[in-house]
């Protein structure tokens, strides 16, 4: 029983760099919206469980859109932790740390991130064989300078952050040049009056100005 990232996972995140997070209010919503964020050369995403039609979105992109890395956020309970695995997901992320939510993933072989913001909710994902977190939320709490300082005492175990709340296409480079942080959580990229609009172009334009950033990247490294 383990939470960890298969290596394979892990080796997928870091050459995506960004994850985009969003929810849907219709099941329906889901998979064009993956396929626009797909057309922009996105294939890793985080649909969070913030609305009634969550889990049957999560569902609908595994079964049609196998391409997809699928990761479930917003895991608030045991019980959907065990749901979104036998749905299909590839991993699961939390906004905080739960070790009940943290056992019933690890029970169910889903891959997992809870939530940190301290030196405590670090501690406690670690003791419960978490070795990826979600640094969240990462900009309110303080940003690059606090999580360089947070993960300092903890370097040697080889902890890796995945940081989410108030970045965007300004700042994302900052948090992916640090060698422990091998995904970001792109949250603006989906606008929500976008999917109300069934606007999938505007989605693809967003994701392609996204990726067109990460190439530049790599191309100076």
């Amino acid at each position: 029983m383990t939470t960890a990232f298969p290596e394979a996972l892990l080796v997928r995140l870091r050459k995506s760099g960004v994850v985009a997070g969003f929810s849907v209010e219709s099941a329906a919503q889901a998979v064009p919206l993956c396929r626009a964020l797909l057309a922009g050369g996105i294939d890793t995403i985080e649909l969070t469980l913030r609305s009634a039609a969550g889990m049957d979105g999560v569902k609908a992109i595994a079964a049609e859109l196998p391409e997809i890395v699928l990761g479930v956020g917003t895991i608030l309970t045991p019980e959907q932790a065990r749901e979104v695995k036998a749905a299909g997901a590839t991993f699961g992320v939390a906004p905080g740390m739960n070790p009940r939510v943290v056992r019933a993933a690890a029970e169910a072989g889903l891959p997992f991130a809870p939530g940190v913001a301290t030196p405590s909710d670090l501690e406690a994902a670690i003791e419960l064989g978490c070795r990826l977190v979600k640094f969240f939320p990462a900009e309110p709490v303080g940003g690059i300078n606090y999580l360089r300082s947070m993960s300092a005492p903890y370097k040697h175990l080889g902890i890796q952050y995945f940081p989410l709340g108030g970045l965007n296409d300004t700042n994302m480079l900052e948090y992916l040049n640090e060698p422990n942080v091998p995904t970001i959580g792109g949250s603006w990229i989906v606008k929500p009056e976008l999917v109300a609009k069934a606007d999938w172009a505007g989605i693809t334009a967003r994701a392609s100005s996204v990726v067109q950033l990460l190439k530049q990247r790599k191309a100076h490294e």
